[in-house]
């Protein structure tokens, strides 16, 4: 009993001892730290000048080249092919012919219309004269008046027949112009379908032409972008601009359509931009790129996007003050465009930070970073980012 009690003082001396030299040891560590965050050294950061000015505000969309106009090459009537004009891929101008069908059966319907209008022509001329001599009888009275109006009666039929007979010989001809196919309007021509002697119906497609120059682009934009679109367009033309596949020149073209529904399913309405094809660089069914500036934002404050803060309360950037201290500003983003954004809450001028303010906090001294630091950063970036790899690497080897 005496051995416990002893060894019970012994731990209550040993665990106060303990107690006063960790609560000492803690002040001691509470006031260096404390120490250390009065004379903390300046963060190093690096700066940009939020400057002003004129930002166009360009909507880029994904786009498809299509032809002004497009038609199909039907026969008007069931007839034999007799001969092909073009070939296939053909630049064909406006009334060129392109296809021959068999004209042998038209031309004998409008060589049968000409021999009719021609008879009937003559039984017209005849009735004139009969016409002429029965009002000379009448005038002496060696004839009735009955008699003289049978044949002005018979004279004016014979003329109704007569317009019968030249419409049936326009309608030959018209047949006879079935007969040849001819280009509706310059374009390019497309494969060609059929081939002498081929019989062909109504409902045949012959060919395909299209014009390409000029020529257009097809492309959507987002609903809420309608109104600047129209307001921009009330000013004048709008430009649009595209970069055909393979190429480095950008063509310039010119806002020709806004449909006049927007799809509910995808809230977007479609645009068209006509563009010259002199070179034909822009071609039916190429996918392609189309931007367009729908309005200019005026004198507004540009800062680039790394610079910007996001968290739970909005946007904000960190500007440095008179006394190189750090002020964290709220902003709203107008316009993105590139590695630059638009924004509102600053006036120009103002220094903002843009690197380093991952330990900074609002009120913080700052310090510009030197030359040399921002290379020594950049080479650590560099090397941060190099080992993974060499580990991948050698990861893939084994």
């Amino acid at each position: 009993m005496k051995k416990t009690s002893i060894a019970i003082i012994f731990l209550a001396i040993a665990g106060g001892a303990w107690y006063g030299w960790s609560r000492g040891n803690g002040d001691t560590n509470s006031a260096k730290v404390s120490k250390e965050g009065k004379d903390a050294p300046p963060t190093p950061v690096s700066l940009v000048v939020a400057k002003r000015q004129d930002v166009p505000v360009i909507l880029t969309a994904n786009a498809s080249v299509s032809p002004v106009a497009s038609v199909d090459l039907r026969p008007q009537v069931s007839n034999t092919i007799a001969k092909v004009h073009v070939h296939e891929g053909e630049t064909v101008k406006q009334g060129q012919l392109l296809f021959s069908l068999d004209q042998r059966n038209e031309m004998a319907g409008l060589e049968r219309a000409k021999a009719q209008l021609a008879k009937d022509q003559a039984g017209l001329l005849d009735l004139q004269r009969q016409l002429r001599r029965s009002d000379e009888l009448l005038a002496k009275n060696f004839i009735s008046r009955g008699a003289n109006d049978t044949l002005l009666s018979q004279l004016q039929a014979q003329q109704a027949t007569l317009a019968l007979d030249q419409a049936n010989l326009h309608s030959a001809q018209i047949a006879l112009d079935y007969t040849s196919i001819k280009a509706p309007m310059t374009g390019r021509i497309g494969s060609i379908n059929v081939f002498p002697g081929s019989l062909v119906q109504a409902t045949t497609t012959l060919a395909q032409i299209n014009q390409i120059n000029p020529i257009n682009i097809s492309f959507t934009v987002p609903e809420d972008q309608l109104g600047k679109l129209l307001a921009a367009q009330q000013n004048g033309a709008v430009t649009v601009q595209t970069t055909p596949a393979g190429s480095s020149t950008s063509l310039v073209g010119k806002l020709s359509f806004i449909d006049n529904t927007v799809d509910t399913q995808s809230g977007t309405i479609k645009l068209k931009a006509e563009f010259d094809n002199q070179k034909q660089l822009l071609w039916p069914g190429q996918y392609t790129t189309a931007s367009l500036t729908v309005t200019t934002l005026k004198d507004v404050v540009v800062i680039p996007v790394a610079a910007v803060i996001t968290n739970a309360k909005g946007k904000s950037v960190f500007t440095v003050e008179a006394d190189q201290s750090a002020k964290q500003r709220p902003i709203s983003l107008l316009h993105t465009f590139g590695s630059m954004v638009a924004v509102s809450g600053l006036d120009g001028g103002e220094k903002v930070i843009l690197e380093g303010r991952q330990n900074l906090r609002p009120g913080g001294k700052i310090k510009e970073m030197s030359a040399s630091d921002k290379g020594d950063k950049a080479k650590d970036k560099k090397d941060s980012t190099a080992k993974p790899t060499e580990h991948a690497s050698k990861g893939s080897a084994a």
